[in-house]
């Protein structure tokens, strides 16, 4: 006579549950579950034994205490070689367990009191995960509903879950649990204010793999941080083109980072992980055409991202030009039919308005992890202190500071010449300064003459201020705190250029 198979069902998910307790009490297995549990699917008309009636009373504490007793965890722990120790202490063998958890991790996102998302803290749901994991030579542990079909098939197809599937099956439950603790300790240390808490955990799941990395020798993934602020990338939704790479997700990062930065109509035309044009418009096609002439040349094969919904002027602005990516917050019907039309244009919908993040930022090194927090202090006008002969304009200074709110997001060394909202010149990623304030020019071209300067650190010599007076820059915003300062200041006054200082650096290596 074959031996009897027990389930042990403990969910709070309840999706798909009725047709997986269907399915295995179909394969002669025997049910039991925790009282909520039990009680739903003795509603669907389900043969379901209490474990209560192993362990000899119900839920304690209010409902703390329902599954940590030795008749359960010794009935899932307990080894083919132990059995019959199991039996003689009178307990039950599990096969097989589908636990999944008290939602902490949506209290922890709501930032939920401390008393609330206590109370969402799940202790016998994860005991009983790793207890099974644990045992996965014997035990098949099930942590989510999405594993119940396939689960049920092999079992159908080979009589039991075998050992191949038990073990993935366990990898993915100690990830569940690893990723549950990783939310836990980051929500405490967060209420402790904590901003670099003293241990780093990243328990991240997998979005998709990619083609290869930056380079085809290498092999490629992205992943979902789970508790991302703001628009998050990989909650993005592709609705067009070919499969993205790893390139096309740097960009794109980028181009979500610059278009969340401002609230007015905004395009950022991204490459090689470097803006070659941002601009401000009265529309979102309005700023597009200005961002793209900014630097058409480097736009060919570029990645765009816009704050506002694409509607048909800008797909048809769009339409012409090599595009490899777009992001944008939605898309009308029209315009992403047209846009359709482009077989390798990859489009994606950051779902909504378009909101900043506030996360740590994280950078591998050989050995370790660079963690810092993100963002700089606003400038504002009044924050500026103007050193030159000659002050900026009020023109001048909106432009001084819409350059800024660019050059944060430029390779530095960088160079960041505008002219009314919009970027005319960039010169980004050089080794000095003089060269980066040589190529903004180059770039610029005719456009430079009256033209606005941000520098994302200070001069360190007069020569990038002589370069820029070259071409005809009329103000300058750097943050000032060179040993040279006066030289610089007397390179500006010499030339006619309007000079502030804003006192803050925005190196972005």
């Amino acid at each position: 006579m074959a031996q009897a198979r027990r389930a042990l069902l403990s969910v709070t998910h309840r999706e798909g549950l009725v047709e997986f307790a269907q399915g295995l009490a179909a394969r002669g297995f025997e049910l039991f579950a925790t009282d909520g549990t039990a009680s739903f699917l003795e509603g669907k008309g389900l043969a379901v034994r209490a474990l209560s009636e192993l362990t000899g009373h119900g839920a304690l504490l209010g409902g703390r205490v329902k599954t940590l007793h030795p008749a359960i965890h010794a009935g899932i722990l307990a080894r083919e070689d132990q059995l019959e120790e199991l039996e003689r202490e009178g307990y039950l063998p599990f096969d097989l367990v589908a636990v999944n958890l008290y939602a902490f991790e949506e209290a922890a996102r709501r930032n939920a009191p401390v008393t609330e998302a206590v109370e969402a803290l799940d202790i016998g749901g994860v005991a009983l995960i790793r207890a099974a994991a644990k045992n996965f030579e014997r035990v098949a542990i099930l942590v989510r509903p999405g594993q119940y079909p396939a689960v049920l098939q092999e079992i159908e197809a080979k009589g039991e879950v075998s050992r191949e599937t038990r073990a993935r099956l366990a990898a993915e439950a100690f990830a569940l649990t690893s990723a549950y603790d990783t939310a836990i300790y980051t929500y405490l240390s967060g209420q402790l204010g904590e901003r670099l808490p003293g241990h780093l955990r990243i328990a991240q799941e997998k979005v998709q793999d990619l083609r290869y990395g930056e380079n085809p020798p290498s092999q490629a993934a992205f992943y979902r941080d789970p508790g991302a602020t703001g628009t998050s990338l990989a909650d993005c939704v592709q609705l067009h083109g070919k499969e993205l790479s790893y390139n096309n997700l740097l960009d794109l990062d980028l181009a979500l980072r610059i278009a969340s930065e401002f609230t007015e109509p905004t395009a950022g035309v991204i490459k090689h992980a470097n803006p070659s044009g941002v601009a401000l418009g009265e529309t979102i096609d309005h700023a597009f055409r200005r961002a793209f002439d900014a630097d058409p040349m480097a736009a060919y094969g570029c990645v765009v991202g816009l704050n506002r919904t694409v509607d048909l002027a800008a797909a048809k602005e769009m339409k012409p030009h090599f595009i490899e990516a777009l992001l944008a917050p939605g898309y009308e019907a029209d315009a992403l039919e047209l846009l359709r039309t482009k077989k390798n244009l990859r489009v994606m919908d950051a779902g909504g308005v378009l909101r900043p993040s506030s996360d740590l930022e994280h950078v591998r090194v050989h050995g370790g992890t660079l963690v810092q927090t993100s963002g700089w202090p606003p400038l504002e006008a009044s924050s500026l202190n103007v050193v030159t002969k000659r002050a900026p304009t009020e023109d001048q200074v909106r432009d001084l500071l819409f350059a800024a709110r660019v050059s944060k997001y430029v390779k530095s060394n960088s160079i960041v010449l505008t002219r009314e909202n919009a970027t005319v010149g960039i010169g980004a990623g050089q080794m000095s300064r003089v060269d980066a304030s040589m190529l903004a020019g180059h770039k610029a071209g005719a456009k430079a003459k009256g033209s606005c300067l941000a520098s994302d650190a200070f001069f360190p010599f007069r020569d990038g201020v002589d370069e820029a007076a070259k071409v005809g820059v009329a103000a300058i915003l750097q943050p000032g705190g060179s040993i040279r300062d006066a030289e610089v200041i007397a390179a500006a006054d010499e030339h006619g250029i309007a000079m502030v200082f804003s006192g803050v650096r925005m190196f972005r290596h």
